[in-house]
């Protein structure tokens, strides 16, 4: 028998995501959002949503950009710092010691020492209720080489993203590998 829990803001894991935006003076700002994910394949498209109070909404929506960074377990200290602090009271950047380098493809910044980044040319957004859901269209998607497997494709278990569980307020790893996608369902 299962438990009922009502309406919850719960999926057993979410990506954290580090969202890049530059303020109306050009300053840069990274924020931690877990309210993101891949909503078309074509064309490729992903989703970030925010509250209008924080101080990323306006970036998105003056820059009509945003970058959406995965960091690694290694950098769980710096993710979660991006979500305790408002850009709009320090430089996140600086107090995390990440240095922010401009899109190439957009006019919004990403965290130079985040091993995978896409970047994101806002192309709609939707009122939701608290947040507002950001539609990007995939412009560019970055990886570092050591993140890199041996067929030249980023590899989840060498980019070793972060999992964020609502309920509980919890960041994780991932697990090992269960098999091959559209594969494995077949044995």
């Amino acid at each position: 028998m299962k438990k009922s829990f009502g309406p919850q803001t719960y999926l057993p894991a979410t990506p954290v995501l580090l969202v890049g935006t530059y303020d109306k003076e050009g300053k840069p700002n990274l924020m931690t959002a877990a309210w993101g994910g891949i909503c078309c394949s074509n064309p490729v498209c992903m989703t970030v949503s925010l509250r209008k109070a924080t101080y990323s909404y306006s970036g998105i929506v003056e820059r009509k950009a945003f970058t959406l960074g995965v960091p690694s377990q290694s950098q769980v200290r710096e993710a979660d710092y991006m979500g305790i602090v408002s850009g709009a009271k320090v430089d996140k950047f600086a107090e995390a010691g990440l240095h922010a380098i401009k899109g190439d493809f957009v006019d919004a910044p990403y965290a130079e020492e985040i091993p995978f980044v896409v970047e994101c040319e806002l192309v709609e957004s939707l009122e939701l209720g608290l947040h507002t859901m950001f539609v990007g269209k995939v412009m560019d998607v970055k990886a570092d080489e050591s993140v890199l497997a041996e067929d030249g494709l980023p590899d989840v278990s060498l980019i070793k993203p972060i999992v964020y569980d609502p309920m509980h307020k919890i960041y994780s790893g991932l697990g090992e590998s269960l098999g091959k996608g559209f594969s494995v369902g077949r044995k």
